[in-house]
C-alpha cells in the first residue's frame, strides 16, 4: 500500500524542497474528500488506438464493424443517443448501451434501459459490475467505453 503522504519533504533538483505531496483518492481533482471513491475504468486510449490503425489502414472495416447482432438491437431499442460522431463511418451518431452483471442477474447480464433501472440495481445492496458499450447502428462499429461498480458495501482501508 502507498503511504499517504511523502515524508520527509523531497527536494527537487535545484536544491529547494518541494511541498508534501499526497498520493491519497482525495488527491485527484474533481474527487471527493470524505467518503469512498468508486473506481471506473475508462478505455478511451484503447478506443484512441483501434481508430487510429483503421485510419492509417492497418485495419479493415471488418476488423472493427463487428457488433453481435444483439448489441445492435439493444442500441437500436433501448440505447442512450450521444451527439458524436462514429469514428468509423463518420454518418451515423454513437449509441451507448449498459449492461449489469451481478448476484441474481442472468449469467449473461441484464440490459439497462433507463437511469431509473440503475439506480435501482444500485441501491438493492449488492455489487454490480456495469458496462457501457459505445455502438453505431449504422456500421455496427462498438467498443467498451468504461466500466464501474454501483451498490453493495464498500469498505475502504485507510
Amino acid at each position: 500500500m502507498l503511504p499517504a503522504v511523502l515524508d520527509p519533504p523531497v527536494t527537487a533538483a535545484g536544491g529547494g524542497s518541494l511541498a508534501t505531496m499526497s498520493f491519497g483518492p482525495e488527491s485527484m481533482r474533481g474527487a471527493p474528500s470524505a467518503g469512498h471513491v468508486v473506481g471506473q475504468v475508462d478505455y478511451r486510449l484503447a478506443r484512441n488506438a483501434i481508430v487510429s490503425e483503421y485510419r492509417k489502414g492497418r485495419m479493415s472495416r471488418l476488423d472493427v464493424c463487428d457488433a453481435h447482432p444483439e448489441l445492435l438491437r439493444a442500441a437500436t431499442n433501448v440505447g442512450q443517443q450521444t451527439g458524436e460522431d462514429c469514428p468509423i463511418c463518420e454518418t451515423a451518431k454513437l449509441v451507448l448501451v449498459s449492461y449489469v452483471f451481478g448476484s441474481r442477474l442472468p449469467p449473461s447480464g441484464k440490459c439497462i434501459t433507463s437511469q431509473r433501472e440503475l439506480l435501482k440495481l444500485a441501491g438493492g445492496g449488492r455489487e454490480v459490475a456495469c458496462y457501457v458499450v459505445e455502438v453505431c447502428p449504422n456500421c455496427s462499429w462498438n467498443h467498451l467505453a468504461r466500466t464501474f461498480a454501483l451498490g453493495g458495501q464498500r469498505s475502504v482501508s485507510r
